[in-house]
């Protein structure tokens, strides 16, 4: 298999659950994944912390404060886009904890609190759809499945 020199672009989202058990999904106006609903989140700048950077994206996004609980997985996006970018997204369970929702309009033109029987019906790219999968088990999606590169296969565990 022949790779190309490239960056990989390591970024952070947070899967926002409300007390009412309702996700927080934000519509995107920018690439990648123009127009699909995902969760806020964005790059780690240099010399920026995990967190802090989590903290960071929410807020310039939604508007909205956090406490971060624990990491939910990690999900990879390979060949993304004109450039095949290459993403590897580290995302984690949250609760708001103040601020007020307010989409950005700069990265995302909408925010709604989803519940879990609305996702279905949704335009959620991989990532999201193998997150809400592992939070929501009750949707019955196989999130085994979402990870396209074959060497999920390979790791232990139940992935």
């Amino acid at each position: 298999m022949d790779f190309k020199k490239q960056s990989i672009k390591t970024c952070v989202v947070a899967c926002i659950i409300d007390d009412q058990d309702r996700v927080l999904l934000t519509r995107r106006c920018i690439e990648p994944f123009c127009s699909q609903w995902v969760m806020p989140g964005g790059r780690i700048d240099k010399g920026e912390s995990i967190i802090a950077a989590l903290h960071r994206e929410v807020r310039e996004e939604v508007g909205l404060e956090i406490h971060v609980e624990k990491l939910i997985d990690v999900f990879e996006h390979l060949n993304v886009g004109d450039r095949e970018d290459h993403y590897v997204i580290l995302y984690y369970r949250c609760t708001p904890t103040g601020g007020i929702l307010q989409p950005n309009g700069s990265e995302c033109t909408e925010a709604i609190w989803a519940e879990q029987q609305e996702l279905a019906a949704m335009a959620l790219p991989p990532g999201c759809r193998h997150i809400l999968g592992i939070v929501y088990p009750d949707l019955g999606w196989d999130v085994r499945l979402e990870q396209k590169d074959d060497i999920a296969a390979e790791l232990p565990g139940d992935h």
